[in-house]
């Protein structure tokens, strides 16, 4: 009898979402760009990022599948932003920016945070739930999106099979 562990379980379910969630993008795969304010209060361009896979999470500090996925996000980072990939936070909640500052601090966030209050639609689509993670190609096009929580091993799992098809 074949024996698959749970963890196996769980990537081939993921890979199957992804690849659900992807199916739209490449209908219709354009360029996108927007600007935000970050942490600091400086306008920041998502073409800042162009020549490298961009993981867009929208996030808040309330949020308890948020916070068990930042360790992830900041772990991808610090593995990737020199290389071929960043990440880029969006904190999606009306909060004092002094408090998200010492947040972000708090929980040791190394990729720029940028800050949006709650809308019905963001430049990359609805968001329905938080955690809500976009992924961005090189070239600027919205190739993938995850709703829930994401680890580092899921997302350079999903930018090596886009990569090496």
């Amino acid at each position: 009898m074949l024996k698959v562990s749970g963890a196996v379980i769980a990537k081939r379910l993921w890979w199957s979402n992804a690849l659900l969630l992807l199916l739209p993008f490449m209908v219709k795969a354009e360029t996108i760009d927007f600007s935000l304010p970050d942490i600091k209060g400086v306008e920041r361009q998502l073409s800042e990022f162009r020549g490298k896979w961009v993981v867009l999470n929208y996030w808040a500090t309330w949020c308890p599948p948020c916070l068990k996925e930042i360790p992830e996000l900041v772990e991808f980072h610090e593995q990737n932003h020199k290389k071929n990939a960043v990440v880029v936070g969006v904190d999606f909640e009306d909060i004092p920016l002094n408090e998200l500052v010492e947040f972000t601090e708090s929980y040791f966030m190394s990729y720029p945070i940028l800050t949006s209050k709650p809308t019905a639609k963001t430049p990359v689509g609805v968001i329905s739930g938080l955690p809500t993670t976009f992924l961005i190609s090189p070239e600027g096009k919205l190739i993938a999106r995850q709703s829930g929580p994401v680890t580092a091993e899921m997302i350079e799992d999903f930018i090596n099979q886009q990569s090496n098809p």
